[in-house]
């Protein structure tokens, strides 16, 4: 149901964009981005674990639908998950996602933007370890993580005349990473550059 429901809502984005493309072909861009993440999970809603430092890169259509308003379609690979310490040692799960995020963007002023907007994304891969410090008793365990993963991101930034740009986004994950496990969540900091092509 999620699934489709998400799947639906891209559909349409992406036909929304295409017009919006066509009417203003002058004020749409493409691009490359990438950046540093901050990734971190919160189970039951409650505290978040430990930061898993990594990064993200991708590629980005932005089509104004007027001069201050544009809607932004990406396609990125980020590296996520999360770490857990204790007087035993150090848990990292690693978790690596295709990111489709969908960005409503308001221009208040030239080169400052805001964005919010839902995200839906693909896990691709993942690997745990556990770091005990003393390597005879290192293991690893796997936690399979659910295929789709979705959420909102919220963020701003500044874009130069250019098309150098310099962002901030918060994604607050809304669907659980592994099934009847304290609904774990994904909460990431990405910190991007950005350059039209």
């Amino acid at each position: 149901m999620k699934k489709g429901y998400l799947i639906t809502i891209a559909l349409l984005c992406l036909i929304f964009t295409s017009n919006a493309q066509e009417e203003n072909t002058e004020a749409s861009n493409f691009g490359l981005k990438g950046g540093y993440n901050l990734a971190a999970v919160s189970f039951d809603g409650e505290e978040e674990t430990g930061q898993r430092h990594s990064f993200h890169v991708g590629i980005y259509g932005e089509s104004f639908v007027s001069k201050a308003v544009a809607l932004q379609l990406e396609l990125q690979y980020s590296q996520q998950g999360y770490q857990v310490k204790s007087n035993g040692g150090t848990f990292t799960q690693k978790l690596d996602y295709i990111n489709i995020p969908l960005l409503f963007k308001m221009y208040p002023e030239d080169s400052f933007y805001l964005e919010v907007g839902p995200q839906a994304g693909f896990a691709i891969s993942h690997k745990e370890t556990f770091d005990s410090s003393f390597n005879l008793f290192d293991t690893s365990q796997e936690f399979e993580p659910n295929k789709l993963d979705w959420g909102i991101n919220f963020g701003g930034g500044f874009k130069t005349n250019n098309g150098v740009s310099l962002g901030v986004r918060y994604h607050l994950g809304l669907g659980d990473i592994y099934e009847n496990q304290g609904s774990p969540r994904n909460r990431v900091w990405q910190f991007s550059i950005g350059f039209d092509l």
